[in-house]
């Protein structure tokens, strides 16, 4: 069966961003640099970057990511958002506060027009992230 996932790239922060979501969502971390397969390395310096990134989480989620090597151009994320939703509020409150810590908010997890519980922001890493809290119907 297919699936689709975020994968996130990043210049030199691939490691950290995907330690801070293993720390915000919990779950397995494997990550595999450039320097463990031979003849990706151009730079020598460039060995311990994240060639790749997946982060499974207990609630389902796959979320990738990878660093992006010099002489291949990097273009910062723009025009997406990654949203979690779903109707466990504490859990997304959870998640809400863990991506905004040093991030930046930009529509505050709050009550919207629809009803439920939605926000916005950019976590410190610089990926926009939309939590949606639809509650449970009876």
């Amino acid at each position: 069966m297919p699936s689709l996932n975020p994968y996130l790239s990043f210049q030199r922060e691939a490691r950290s961003a995907m330690q801070f979501y293993q720390g915000v969502f919990g779950g397995e971390l494997d990550i595999s640099t450039f320097g463990e397969y031979e003849g990706m390395v151009q730079d020598a310096s460039e060995a311990d970057l994240v060639m790749h990134a997946q982060l499974t989480t207990p609630d389902g989620f796959v979320l990738m990511a990878s660093d992006t090597p010099a002489g291949v151009e990097y273009r910062k994320p723009a025009g997406i958002a990654v949203s979690v939703s779903g109707d466990e509020e504490q859990k997304l409150e959870r998640f809400w506060s863990a991506l905004a810590d040093g991030g930046t908010v930009t529509l505050p997890f709050d009550v919207p027009p629809w009803g439920g519980r939605f926000g916005m922001l950019t976590d410190r890493f610089g990926i926009d992230w939309m939590i949606a809290y639809t509650p449970p119907r009876e």
